[in-house]
């Protein structure tokens, strides 16, 4: 992407979804390790018994009764999720009708319709764990500047993880680490009045970089064990499940999201110093315990975000808008958000992603009177 085309946006406001029932890890039995909470710090999760579209239309209706947006006011709508099969995996498992389901860019229709029917662009896409970033760089490097996005317009950014669809329940590296969520986050011009911004973004972006295998894949599994809401266990007759090679993604992950870090600070000439708090992808409370000390190592020491998952999970690209939103009046400063995820299926690669934020004097203002 190019740089020099980075529309002046920011973050204007936050919202999140919970399904209610969450699954605890008493469940899984044996399934997963028995250090499985030391590494993870994983205990219980959400998951929905609803689609992602209708996931994404829960979040956008709390993000109207918390804020007050007009939807008619929408410029565009990206809609972000993992839990789609990519169309080049759905066609190889899938029969044609169900792999036409897994489109992003339908999904995203379909949002925009229940919504209202709203006029406006709708968009999708799928960078796994690192689809916030990604989705943050398309919004102010792509979109915004296309549409010239006026004053009183808004971007939403909606991600929505149902990774539970795609899970291998009776896999033990993969079984307990991911929860269903959902997010959206409206994106504003910075001298935007009507939805003011709290975080101007200074630098969003992802980029896949290769390593020396694939580590994730899909697949279709017969008799896949799945929970019920009463906390039984059905049996799934065919599901088309994913695979995680997990040792190798939680070696990469910390030194991908400490380069991504690094090479924003690079692009905006920021200095590591600066850096007032961390953010990173919440995969694990390890392995953001590992990504602090990478940063550390390179003179970033602004204080780490951490221990999200507890109850919710491994949330994929619904991680960091979650936890600013859960972070909000604590922030202040500049803070980055990096993120790492697997690449494509099959494809021996990695993605990175970060987005630099800084607070604006609104967001400093309502946080020392909230204070």
């Amino acid at each position: 992407m190019d740089e020099t085309s980075a529309a002046r946006i920011g973050i204007s406001a936050i919202a999140t979804y919970e399904p209610p029932w969450v699954l605890g890890n008493e469940w899984f039995g044996d399934t997963i390790p028995r250090k499985f909470v030391h590494h993870t710090g994983i205990e219980s999760r959400p998951i929905s018994l609803e689609d992602e579209v209708t996931m994404g239309l829960r979040v956008v209706r709390n993000l109207q009764r918390e804020v007050g947006c007009d939807l008619n006011d929408c410029a565009a709508l990206v809609f972000v999720s993992p839990s789609f099969v990519p169309l080049s995996a759905a066609r190889r498992l899938l029969d044609p009708e169900r792999a036409e389901q897994e489109r992003l860019r339908r999904a995203a229709q379909q949002l925009a319709r229940r919504l209202g029917n709203l006029d406006c662009l709708a968009t999708g896409l799928n960078w796994f764990c690192s689809g916030y970033s990604r989705a943050v760089a398309v919004a102010s490097r792509r979109i915004a500047p296309r549409l010239a996005l006026g004053s009183s317009q808004f971007i939403l950014v909606v991600t929505v993880s149902r990774i539970s669809r795609i899970t291998d329940y009776a896999c033990k590296q993969t079984a307990g680490l991911f929860g269903d969520l959902a997010t959206a986050t409206l994106l504003a011009a910075n001298d935007s009045r009507k939805y003011p911004v709290h975080f101007d973004i200074l630098h969003a972006d992802a980029e896949k970089q290769p390593v020396d295998a694939p580590y994730f894949d899909f697949h279709l599994r017969q008799n896949v064990p799945v929970p019920r809401a009463d906390g039984g266990t059905q049996h799934a007759e065919e599901r088309v499940v994913f695979s995680l090679n997990g040792m190798a993604i939680a070696d990469v992950a910390p030194r991908a999201m400490s380069s991504a870090v690094t090479k924003s600070l690079d692009t905006t000439g920021i200095r590591p110093e600066d850096i007032r708090f961390v953010i990173p992808h919440q995969a694990g409370s390890r392995i953001v315990e590992f990504t602090g000390m990478k940063l550390e190592a390179a003179g970033v020491r602004g204080e780490l975000i951490n221990g999200f998952t507890r109850h919710i999970g491994n949330v994929s690209s619904c991680s960091i808008p979650y936890a600013l939103k859960k972070s909000w009046q604590r922030l202040y400063g500049l803070v980055a958000c990096p993120t790492a995820a697997v690449g494509s299926p099959g494809i021996s690669e990695v993605s990175q992603g970060c987005i630099l934020l800084r607070s604006t004097p609104l967001h400093d203002r309502q946080r020392q009177i909230a204070a």
